[in-house]
């Protein structure tokens, strides 16, 4: 069963499309099967995967408006090797009217249900603003991986978003977590950057990530090719960083599997016996 990650953030221009593009296709490079939802109107998780918005026959739109199902709205020919259900400007149409509907807000979740034994990872691209698209996200969700650049103004603005997670888990998504801090843009020569990292640090701890994507020109290009950074230029520092991360994630979720797993001590399993005797 597929863990589902959104990625957001409600300041635009923090690394949330790179992230969820480069992430997926380094995730896909070893051997994950990977889904990337995109919820932004805008597009550019679809334009980086290698695909067309313009010549879209079926969107997310679509399949949150439930006119059709997700398995026809799904391209899985991108350029990262993952599967993509894709968007274009057709979304913004889909949030009106979603206002107007019951339970919009578990359109998403309903729509991932039947397919989400296929893959071992689901991605979701949200918009940069708490709408119904990001809510929807939210809702679905296991965990949000917030991506955030070392500087005043993100950091102000995060604490409106732990609100609205927080609002989310005591409402329709208790199960609803954190998966991670991570910093986008990262440049370690500056002096604020190495303040806002102890700033998260101190109020996130182990959820920074340690893995920080640097400032890098092969990232910003990558996009405009379709391609994620690490088919474009894959010695890049930003695909190696976002290789590196994949690797942390995976390891995070491995050690809490084993957690899940492990036995009970064995003082605690003959204090259990005996009291059953």
């Amino acid at each position: 069963m597929a863990r589902i990650i959104a990625i957001a953030n409600q300041k635009g221009g923090v690394g949330k499309t790179t992230t969820c593009i480069n992430l997926a296709a380094s995730l896909a490079t070893i051997k994950r099967k990977i889904l990337v939802v995109d919820l932004d109107p805008q597009g550019n998780a679809t334009t980086g995967s290698g695909i067309n918005k313009s010549e879209l026959v079926h969107t997310s739109g679509e399949v949150l408006l439930e006119e059709i199902p997700i398995q026809s709205a799904i391209q899985i020919k991108t350029s990262g090797n993952y599967h993509l259900l894709p968007a274009n400007r057709q979304l913004t149409r889909a949030e009106i009217m979603l206002l107007k509907l019951d339970g919009r807000e578990l359109r998403l979740r309903h729509a991932l249900a039947p397919i989400q034994h296929n893959y071992d990872y689901i991605l979701i691209d949200c918009p940069p603003s708490l709408n119904m698209l990001t809510v929807n996200a939210f809702v679905a969700a296991h965990g949000i991986m917030i991506t955030t650049q070392c500087e005043f103004y993100a950091l102000e603005g995060l604490s409106d978003l732990v609100a609205t997670i927080k609002q989310i888990q005591t409402t329709v998504n208790p199960k609803l977590e954190i998966e991670g801090i991570l910093r986008t843009m990262y440049d370690a020569r500056s002096c604020l950057t190495q303040d806002v990292t102890d700033q998260l640090t101190e109020h996130f701890g182990d959820k920074l990530y340690r893995t920080a994507i640097p400032r890098n020109i092969r990232l910003a290009e990558a996009p405009s090719f379709g391609q994620p950074a690490l088919l474009y230029d894959k010695k890049s520092p930003g695909a190696q960083a976002y290789l590196i991360l994949a690797g942390e994630m995976l390891g995070k979720h491995d050690k809490v599997q084993r957690q899940k797993v492990a036995p009970a001590p064995a003082s605690t399993m003959n204090e259990t016996e005996e009291v059953s005797i």
